[in-house]
């Protein structure tokens, strides 16, 4: 053992720079230039004035930075009768609210299914399965039907109703908990800890990996959502800043280049401060699935 513990921190873990590692950041270096490139280019492009949004060949750095995009980003929305600040406090709001909802379902599926028996338990939890088969298109129609009969067009909830439930996060959580020992929750049990309990003192602590996974997933998928203000939403100051921001991109005027360049950058930034914060959670979670 001690011989393997040195092998490993000299030879295959060195804890200082070793010659050694040059062959990996010959790999890895080039690599992260590469996967990092899209989002230098998203948030050059916000900046650069149309002369170089319509240069060719592309280029990857704003040479003329400006805030003119921007501006006109602002200047139009408030010229629509709607300020881009009520999209805004709509999205926050039911991002939050979705969320919260998300994983408080998806923590309580996942004790019950891993950790309760129950009749139809193994049924049920294949049907979540098939789930992750269906993209969002092939159910909208049974969406819209569900939305429009229990009366909720414009509304939040239409926003909030059909995203609540993410079949992958509960997947991802419930492989978490099947990996706590069942001696655990008796004995907690056995303390007289109630089910909520058990699921506050020990599944969230033990799953924070798997949640924050399950959190930034919902969290992309309900910021960049425009469903819901497409088919469900019929009053402007209903609708979300994804879909604000979204039209502007489906306007082929040459001068609306700029302010999509921008909102592009703005839908962008939620996601990848959200997944920076999370990031060591989510890594352990990619990490903890492939030890069995």
């Amino acid at each position: 053992m001690v011989y393997m513990a040195r092998y490993q921190g000299n030879k295959m873990n060195p804890k200082r720079f070793s010659v050694s590692q040059i062959k990996f950041y010959i790999i890895l270096i080039p690599l992260g230039i590469f996967m990092i490139l899209p989002v230098v280019m998203v948030i050059n492009k916000a900046f650069k004035p149309l002369g170089e949004l319509f240069a060719f060949p592309p280029t990857i750095f704003v040479r003329e930075p400006t805030l003119k995009n921007f501006r006109d980003l602002f200047t139009l929305s408030g010229t629509t009768g709607v300020p881009m600040t009520r999209y805004l406090f709509n999205s926050i709001m039911i991002s939050i609210f979705t969320v919260v909802i998300n994983v408080i379902i998806t923590i309580s599926a996942a004790y019950a299914f891993s950790k309760k028996k129950f009749r139809l338990k193994g049924a049920l939890f294949n049907i979540n399965q098939m789930a992750l088969m269906f993209v969002a298109t092939a159910v909208s129609v049974p969406r819209y039907i569900v939305i429009v009969r229990t009366g909720l067009i414009n509304t939040w909830l239409a926003h909030i109703l059909p995203l609540i439930a993410m079949p992958v996060g509960l997947f991802l959580v419930k492989q978490f908990v099947d990996q706590i020992p069942n001696a655990l929750i008796e004995a907690a049990v056995m303390d007289g800890a109630k089910d909520l309990k058990i699921i506050q003192k020990i599944i969230i602590p033990l799953t924070r990996p798997a949640l924050a996974t399950s959190i930034v997933l919902t969290f992309q998928s309900v910021w960049n959502a425009t469903e819901a203000s497409n088919n469900f939403i019929t009053n402007d100051t209903m609708k979300t800043l994804a879909f604000y921001l979204n039209s502007l991109s489906t306007n082929n005027a040459i001068a609306a280049e700029g302010m999509a360049a921008a909102a592009s950058v703005i839908l962008f930034l939620p996601n990848l401060i959200i997944f920076i914060l999370m990031n060591s959670q989510v890594m352990n979670t990619m990490a903890h699935s492939g030890i069995k």
